[in-house]
């Protein structure tokens, strides 16, 4: 399957590059400014922005693609990988790579959506069933038509990377049920989506800051968050929120782009490379983040927490209708499309 989807990237870019030659425009190469000439050794070094730390999931995805990208463009392109917010943190990215000062960066897609609005779809709650339709959406069709809204914002999306399922933890009871939901203060982002999403649900939202939610949970301010299985475990959540409940209400990826300026440059070669280059850096992104999802997962095992897995979302979708009804207009062609995937 993934060869087949690479074979119609490369095709389509390179009939791309071969109408643009039949046009005239062949004496413009992107020789001379992105790829180098066969008597110029030296690489084009560019940077890509990473606010995770070195060993991270995300960097591990990034330093393979880098890999990959020397490999494919035999050594005429070199990526450094800047870790740990070296180059900003991610809005201020975005806003580097939309003027051309950035050449590559891996960011949320949340932050996303305040420069491309129809990438926010990936926000609305239980808009995918379980994993594979989740993957099967970001790496089919739809997922790259996504990507391509991106362009509208100066930014080529170049694919998707994981950034696990937030899920609600808390410290009274089991969740099993919308119904067990109703009169807990769950803490939430400083957003109105997930305000809407904790209050259709029964609760009550609270917007806090996370560096408070320790302590909150502790003194019994809060009953419970939600987050992700590393996020729960490394943030010792897990010691003052016994009770995990895997609903996997939201799974907004991770995106890794490029500059439109960058991509401009490029050779329809070289945008076969690199677009090649992000897709098969997936694998080991994700393989890097099931491994910490399952060394999270044994420790918080081992602390002797109740894990509820909630095996069909189904009733949680249609608690959550309001939240559609409400955040959901502006995205629903795209959710029909995700629906239907």
């Amino acid at each position: 399957m993934k060869k087949k989807k690479l074979s119609l990237i490369s095709m389509s870019l390179l009939l791309a590059g071969s109408v643009l030659a039949a046009c005239g425009n062949s004496e413009s190469s992107s020789n001379e400014e992105g790829g180098g000439t066969e008597g110029n050794k030296e690489p084009i070094v560019l940077k890509l922005a990473e606010n995770q730390p070195d060993d991270y999931p995300t960097t591990i995805g990034d330093k393979e693609f880098a890999k990959l990208v020397e490999e494919k463009t035999d050594g005429r392109y070199k990526v450094e990988v800047y870790s740990g917010g070296q180059l900003g943190d991610e809005k201020s990215v975005i806003e580097q790579m939309q003027l051309g000062t950035m050449d590559l960066a891996r960011t949320n897609a949340v932050p996303l959506a305040e420069f491309s609005k129809e990438i926010g779809v990936l926000q609305m709650p239980y808009i995918f069933k379980d994993e594979d339709h989740k993957w099967n959406v970001l790496n089919g069709e739809v997922g790259e038509e996504i990507l391509g809204t991106l362009e509208s914002a100066n930014i080529v999306g170049l694919t998707y990377y994981d950034s696990g399922n937030r899920s609600f933890y808390n410290s009274k009871q089991p969740v099993e049920s919308p119904e067990d939901m109703k009169g807990l203060k769950i803490r939430v982002q400083q957003s109105a989506l997930f305000v809407d999403l904790v209050e259709a649900l029964g609760a009550s939202a609270t917007p806090m800051a996370y560096d408070e939610v320790y302590s909150a949970l502790q003194t019994g301010v809060i009953d419970g968050a939600e987050n992700n299985y590393p996020s729960y475990y490394s943030s010792n959540h897990y010691e003052v929120a016994k009770y995990f409940t895997l609903d996997n209400h939201s799974g907004v990826p991770e995106v890794l782009m490029a500059s439109k300026s960058l991509w401009d440059k490029l050779s329809d070669e070289d945008k076969v490379a690199f677009k090649e280059a992000a897709i098969e850096s997936q694998t080991a992104q994700r393989e890097a983040w099931d491994k910490l999802t399952e060394e999270s997962k044994k420790a918080i095992e081992e602390a002797g927490n109740e894990v509820v897995v909630i095996e069909d979302t189904t009733p949680w979708r249609e608690a959550v209708q309001s939240v559609y009804d409400k955040h959901g207009g502006d995205y629903s062609e795209w959710i029909e499309k995700i629906e239907n995937e």
